[in-house]
């Protein structure tokens, strides 16, 4: 931005304006617009600093509606607010305000508050500032048994770098580019994009023919090396490293290693960690469950074994003790077990969900077995008296969802088994 008050080559950044970095996440965004609306919302401040405080409040508006959509965000960050001068062919600012006339009134610019612009605005009186490049983002999927112990990736990434032999002009020395004729300069193009049936919708993107630059040459005046590309490919050996104890959602970042794009800082590129299912572990935060199968006798008797293999091959060993009787569903807690915590010795709990395994039917033909049994397990409980006995059949393999089927009542299919969870909520009047 000149001192004239007209809008130049110079850049505005709208992120220091609010405060956040280029990364910020639409979250971050929100929030920081949210901040700083209530700062310099008119009706907050006296009235000889409310026309200060309504362009103040306009500005970081504008800002917001910027950066917190996706495409406006893209625009903004490959063109700068050019993508939005309708004299150089842009759609102007959302709202039809002018952000650049705008920050001229709040910094002095063409007179209003005198003093020129901010430090990092640009101008002839702070450096410019270049744009920086898009973040390249992508998913990494991960085991559990990674995550466990941490692992160290290496792989080649081919990526764009500026041509080492025209320094990114895309010519010849000496050289002269002519203006696009496609774009007419603007370096931004707009097409129609379909969003439903019978319905498009104005679309404006980077132009292709002279990739955002506004500018390009003649055949015979293009870089050999690059053919007035600017930028040519690269492989390069990148490593990542997962820590131990990392989580589903976290980002490992690798600064400035997406593509280069002349005349912008190189962005990152971000691996968001996705945890694949474990068939054995289960996890929540730092915690890890499990299933403990036992038999029928060693939940009535005891046992001493290793009952799993832990995520580092480690095998875990239980002495249950007789006399101690585990009933399905119990839960066992081993301390110290569960998923290693960041930057720690420390670890997580590890809880082990009991699965009684109950023989199968007919599983011994031995009559004195069951004798055996009938003298060691606890007796069942008194007969019942009744006047009349009817002897009934009865199906084994009936499911709880059939009671009640379709008789519309709200306890049909076992509903009453949730009785104790609900205590002390709202329940349904019987009609």
């Amino acid at each position: 931005m000149a001192s004239n008050g007209t809008a130049d080559s110079e850049e505005i950044d709208l992120y220091e304006l609010l405060g956040i970095s280029k990364t910020a996440t639409k979250t971050e965004v929100k929030k920081a617009y949210h901040k700083a609306a209530l700062q310099h919302h008119p009706d907050k401040v006296a009235e000889e600093l409310r026309e200060e405080s309504e362009l103040k409040f306009k500005a970081v508006s504008q800002a917001y509606e910027i950066l917190y959509d996706e495409e406006k965000r893209h625009l903004y960050d490959t063109h700068g607010m050019a993508a939005f001068d309708p004299s150089r062919g842009g759609p102007g600012g959302p709202g039809g305000v002018d952000l650049d006339d705008i920050l001229a009134q709040m910094f002095g610019m063409g007179g209003g508050m005198g003093g020129g612009m901010p430090p990092g605005f640009g101008g002839e009186g702070g450096p410019k500032r270049q744009r920086r490049g898009r973040d390249e983002e992508q998913k990494y999927q991960v085991t559990l048994e990674e995550l466990y112990k941490g692992k160290t990736v290496k792989f080649a990434s081919t990526k764009n770098i500026i041509c080492s032999h025209c320094k990114g002009t895309g010519g010849k020395e000496k050289a002269k580019p002519a203006t696009c004729e496609r774009c007419k300069g603007n370096g931004v193009t707009v097409g129609l994009r379909s969003v439903g049936p019978g319905l498009v919708t104005q679309e404006r993107m980077v132009c292709d023919t002279c990739s955002g630059t506004g500018k390009i040459f003649k055949e015979k005046d293009r870089c050999k090396k690059c053919k007035g590309k600017r930028t040519t490919s690269e492989k390069k050996v990148l490593e990542i490293y997962i820590p131990r104890g990392a989580r589903e959602g976290e980002r490992i970042v690798l600064e400035g290693e997406a593509d280069q794009v002349p005349d912008q800082i190189p962005g990152d590129i971000v691996f968001t960690l996705v945890e694949e299912d474990h068939e054995i572990f289960q996890r929540a935060g730092d915690d890890l469950s499990a299933e403990l199968n036992v038999t029928l006798a060693e939940a009535l008797t005891g046992f001493s074994r290793v009952v799993l293999k832990h995520l580092d091959g480690r095998g875990i060993h239980l002495n249950h003790p007789q006399g101690k009787v585990l009933r399905p569903g119990q839960i066992l807690k081993v301390a110290g077990e569960g998923m290693p915590l960041k930057k720690s010795d420390a670890k997580g709990d590890l809880y082990l969900v009991v699965k009684v395994e109950f023989p199968e039917d007919g599983w011994t033909e031995d009559a004195s077995a069951f004798a055996d049994l009938n003298k060691v397990l606890p007796k069942p409980a008194p007969a019942i008296d009744a006047t009349e006995v009817d002897e009934v059949e009865y199906d084994s393999d009936a499911e709880i969802e059939d009671f009640g089927a379709n008789s519309g009542d709200p306890r049909a299919g076992g509903g009453w088994e949730d009785d104790d969870e609900g205590e002390g909520q709202a329940q349904c009047a019987p009609q």
